[in-house]
């Protein structure tokens, strides 16, 4: 059932980690750590809310926004019954969550570990869905959509995706709404389990006081076999431009909320991860909590301590996002872009690289200090192409040059939208 196992080792952190794929095609990590009494598991799928058409067999199905989600939910039931009971009384904690672009399982506990992977993998990989089951999950979800329609950061988000993107999945609720949620149907979930939640497409990946035998033994035990035929993901084309440069809204919120995203061309598979770090650097040396930008504008009052960057980025798309509460949005809009015009005119100053540099690289080595984040960064990096120690290497290896670089063909105010949430009018009583 198995192929041969890959030792892979990294000589500047001493860390090594495994990696095998079955004759199913089920791709297994393992981290063995000494002295590490606890495990956590990560049962992943390339499969997520981004994913909203494929063909298989010749046919083509459309799906609804939130359905990678939606599954997400059904795959803790079966006709046993509640996959969390069934945790509990191994004394597991387990959770799940649906990203963008892959929707993962997991669990952490430090007894009874067989028995929790046979938990884990027989719920994902058996799935029960009926159309009672399914009409209860859409009500349970449409309450989590309504919850959701409350947070100020969410709605900034999907608002900035919106104003950017025209027709990449991306701008859609993760959740999707209520009206899409009430189109999906047991037959289209087994459609999905039948297309993407197959052992070719999905990840095994556990870190901690657990060996690659005890893995391979978990799969051994589940009898997993590989899918007919694969599924082809089909996206729709993405032009440059954007479809809105200003939105603002209302909310019950005590301060108005600024944001601005920039629509970036999304680099090539072999160059994604390498991109992906400068980008989450760019952010940090344009307005991380050790900037001029950032300085200033906190003791002028005009931003607190959580007005930060992030990138977005997937297969098909790559943004930037710069968010957070302010008495003043224009002022910080603008503050903002002249930064970046200055760090494209003037540069980076060495010494903020390199400080930038050192505290990721830092913190990428401490993340190998914990059982969630090892096992949770070899799925995602796998189910990338990618490996565990892709950061470390690309951060020892990158220059000054190659930041300053990237930051001149991005961030551009011409491909940026802004969005802004302002407090509603209180009704006078």
């Amino acid at each position: 059932m198995t192929q041969t196992k890959q030792i892979l080792h990294n000589e500047r952190v001493d860390f090594t980690c495994e990696k095998l794929v079955l004759e199913n095609g089920l791709t297994l990590l393992c981290a063995p750590m000494p002295g590490y009494a606890g495990v956590h598991a990560v049962y992943g799928t390339n499969f997520g809310s981004v994913d909203r058409a494929f063909t298989q067999n010749g046919k083509t199905v459309k799906l609804p926004a939130g359905i990678a989600h939606f599954l997400e939910h059904k795959m803790f039931e079966n006709e046993e019954g509640d996959a969390f009971s069934l945790y509990a009384a191994t004394g597991a904690s387990a959770n799940a969550f649906t990203g963008f672009d892959r929707t993962c399982y997991v669990f952490t506990a430090t007894q009874h570990i067989p028995e929790a992977l046979d938990i884990l993998l027989s719920f994902v990989s058996r799935p029960y869905f009926t159309k009672d089951t399914v009409q209860k999950e859409q009500g349970i979800i449409g309450q989590e959509i309504k919850m959701y329609d409350d947070s100020a950061d969410w709605r900034m988000m999907f608002a900035l995706l919106q104003s950017i993107y025209h027709n990449n999945p991306v701008r859609d609720d993760i959740a999707g709404t209520v009206e899409s949620i009430a189109e999906i149907t047991p037959e289209l979930l087994y459609e999905c389990t039948d297309a993407f939640y197959t052992p070719g497409n999905m990840v095994l990946s556990a870190a901690g006081n657990i060996t690659m035998e005890e893995l391979v033994a978990a799969v051994e035990r589940q009898g997993l076999r590989s899918a007919a035929a694969p599924a082809e993901k089909l996206r729709e084309p993405e032009p440059e431009s954007i479809p809105r440069p200003y939105h603002e809204f209302t909310m019950a919120v005590a301060q108005p909320t600024f944001g601005i995203a920039f629509k970036e061309k999304p680099a090539s598979p072999a160059e994604r991860f390498r991109c992906d770090v400068i980008c989450d650097m760019l952010t940090e040396l344009i307005c991380g909590d050790f900037t001029p930008l950032f300085r200033r504008l906190y003791d002028e009052g005009l931003i607190n301590s959580n007005f930060a960057g992030e990138v977005g980025s997937g297969d098909d798309y790559l943004c930037f996002f710069f968010s957070g509460e302010t008495s003043d949005p224009e002022k910080v809009r603008s503050e903002l872009l002249c930064e970046i015009a200055r760090l494209k005119k003037e540069g980076i100053a060495k010494e903020d690289f390199l400080l930038c540099r050192n505290l990721m690289y830092g913190e990428a080595v401490g993340d190998l200090e914990s059982i969630e984040n090892v096992a949770t960064t070899m799925a995602g990096c796998e189910m990338r192409g990618e490996t565990l120690f892709e950061q470390l290497e690309v951060l020892a290896s990158l220059t000054l040059e190659d930041v300053q670089q990237t930051l001149e063909q991005m961030l551009c105010e011409e491909r940026s939208a802004t969005v802004v949430i302002r407090p509603a009018q209180k009704s006078k009583g």
